[in-house]
Order: C-alpha cells, then structure tokens, then sequence
C-alpha cells in the first residue's frame, strides 16, 4: 500500500523539485525584493544598481585596448592598451566604497555607492542607487600648464541610477549624471557638465547576457572632437567571477573620461575592445 502510495505521489514529487529548482535558477526574488537586474557592478561604461554585500571586497581589472582601426600597426590595439584597477568593499548590504588607478590619465579615483530604493513586486517598480566621485588626474604636467595647481587635477561626479528588471530576460536603467572637471581640455567646454546615460542587459543563457549602454551629453560644446559613447557587451559569470567582453568608443573608463572625452566613431571603426573581470572575495 505503501509503495502504491509513493508511485502515485512521485509525479508530483519531481514536479515541485523542479518549480524550487526554477525558482532559484530564476534569480529573481530574495526576501520579496527583485535582484539581478545586472550582474556586473557596471553594465559596461555606465555604473549598474548592483552593489557588493556586506563584508565582502570585489576586485576589477579593467583592460581597454587601443583603436582597431590601425589594424596590425598597433596590433589591433594590443599597443595602446590601458588598465584601470578597482577595489569595491561592501560597508553593508547597501553601501560600498570603492578605490581604483587607471594608466588612462594616470587618474586615482575614490568613490561611494549607495542604495536608496529597492524593486519589489507588490512595491517600488524601481531600484534606485546613488554614485558619487571624486578622481585626481596626475597627468597633468606643469612644464606645460605653467599655472597648474592641484586643485585643478581634480573631477567630481554625482549620479542617480535607476534600473527596472522588466522579466526574468531584460532589464533596463537610465542613469542621470552631473559630473565636473576643473580642468577641461576645450577652450568653450563648461567644467560642469550634465548627460544621460541609458543601459539594458538581456539574459541569452543562464550565465550569458547582451548588454548595452549609451550617453548623451547634454551640453557639449558646439566645437568639441568629442563624441556621445556607445558600448556593446557580452557578460558571462562562473563562480565568483563575472567576465566582460565589450566594444566602445571609449578608452577612458572613469565617468568623466568616457562621458566627457570618447574619441571613437563607430562609423568609421574608431572603437576600442575591452573587457572587465572582477573577482569576489
């Protein structure tokens, strides 16, 4: 009678095995919160709403390379690459400090991540996270900036973003920005400087995701070189690690740099490769 019982039973037993094991694979609740809007701490410029956990340190290497339109004159780029190193600690579930150098301007950067908003189902349909900054670009060289001072070496950036994971496969986020510079390499570029970031990621595979992320700047000067940076990516996560792969118009990756100072033109295949891995520990 027994063994009847559990023949019957056993259909349904594997059935609700496999509604938990879809349930955790979804990643989508946790204590009736939405998560994993993004996996990476950046969707690829633009800084993402995921932050690192209480107690726990992140390490970054980011690696962009040079232009790939020189083709084997710079080795596709390899000649000309750039590093930035970032170390994110988590002070709680919701703040973050972090600390990084970029060979891009030889910049030193500090910075604070916190949150302010959570997604919920039956809640707030948003998740909302402040980002500040401030960077030192050691770069700057007084033999030829005879009245340089310290202060000018200085950039601040302040930004709110706000992600919205719509299914389990897409995720959106609009990032306004202000950030300034004391010193602008533009004769008529206003130091204070404003743009709009916009990001997405769509999930291809359990670890595999597209994302994209593009800024408009909103006061650029009329005779600036400079160009609005567009990014495409490939995420893939095993583990602790979450690697990067992306396309950009961008070789600075500070948000002043990228915002402020893209180069690239994706029109004539003025981009720049590039990738993120970041380790938790």
């Amino acid at each position: 009678m027994k063994l009847r019982f559990i023949i019957l039973l056993f259909p349904f037993l594997v059935l609700s095995q496999n509604e938990l094991l879809d349930e955790i694979d979804s990643d989508t609740l946790d204590n009736s919160f939405t998560t994993a809007a993004f996996k990476g701490l950046k969707i690829v410029n633009f800084e993402s709403t995921k932050l690192v956990a209480k107690k726990e340190l992140t390490f970054i290497v980011s690696h962009r390379f040079g232009s790939i339109e020189n083709g084997f004159d710079s080795f596709f780029g390899l000649d000309d690459a750039v590093t930035r190193l970032n170390f994110v600690f988590g002070i709680s579930d919701g703040l973050n400090i972090g600390i990084s150098r970029s060979s891009y301007q030889k910049i030193y950067e500090s910075s604070i991540k916190y949150r302010l908003l959570r997604q919920r189902p039956h809640g707030s349909p948003v998740t909302i996270v402040g980002f500040n900054a401030i960077l030192v670009n050691t770069a700057l060289d007084r033999n030829n900036l005879p009245k340089l001072e310290f202060k000018h070496r200085l950039g601040y950036t302040a930004q709110v973003i706000i992600s919205r994971k719509v299914n389990s496969l897409f995720s959106l986020e609009i990032v306004p920005t202000f950030f300034h510079d004391n010193y602008v390499q533009q004769k008529h570029q206003d130091n204070s400087q404003f743009a709009l970031g916009i990001g997405s990621r769509y999930k291809l595979g359990k670890r595999w995701s597209l994302n994209m992320d593009y800024g408009w700047h909103l006061n650029r000067a009329n005779d600036s070189p400079f160009k609005n940076p567009l990014s495409i990516g490939i995420d893939f996560e095993t583990g602790g690690h979450v690697f990067q792969m992306h396309f950009t118009n961008a070789q600075a990756m500070n948000t002043n740099g990228f915002l402020g100072q893209a180069t690239g033109d994706w029109t004539d295949g003025n981009i720049y490769f590039g990738f993120n891995l970041s380790r938790r520990f």
